[in-house]
């Protein structure tokens, strides 16, 4: 298992647009599994590559519904819009009602480099949405309507 550190607020790469993968490589294949490692270990949602320092489109999720990696996602289809709390691995101090599509229409490659689409509705749509901003350097707080502290738990 790799687990890597991942890239707080500040971090330059947080803001880049992530280069395309052009091609399955090994390394991309490592790199899906070191952001799922990384992900699970930090009991997140998600994560994009930028979040462990790496300029790829790359991401991975899972909301309870099963693993899903993506290569070069994009969204070609969105619909509706609601708002909820949204927080990040790379921003843990913060916390922000965030307006989100409802519905959207996922398309990218998988591990082996078939295309592959998915139709998601609510969390699953704004995780996919929230990791896909993260390619192209915009964070939960860019879109943020409010934000607020995340208020710490007292150890009784």
């Amino acid at each position: 298992m790799a687990v890597f550190k991942i890239v707080q607020y500040g971090d330059a790469v947080l803001r880049e647009k992530a280069r395309p993968v052009t091609k399955i490589t090994p390394n991309v294949l490592k790199l899906l599994d070191n952001l799922r490692d990384t992900m699970y270990s930090a009991r997140g949602v998600g994560l994009a590559a930028p979040q462990i320092g790496v300029s790829k489109r790359v991401i991975v999720v899972d909301v309870g519904e099963g693993l899903i990696e993506l290569i070069n996602p994009e969204i070609v289809e969105a619909q509706g819009e609601e708002v909820d709390t949204e927080g990040c691995l790379s921003i843990p101090h913060l916390v922000g009602e965030v307006p989100r599509a409802v519905e959207v229409k996922v398309v990218g490659l998988n591990r082996q480099g078939h295309r592959v689409e998915y139709q998601a509705r609510g969390f699953l749509a704004r995780a996919l949405q929230h990791e896909i901003d993260h390619l192209d350097g915009i964070l939960f707080i860019d879109r943020a309507i409010r934000l607020q502290p995340v208020r710490s738990r007292s150890r009784e």
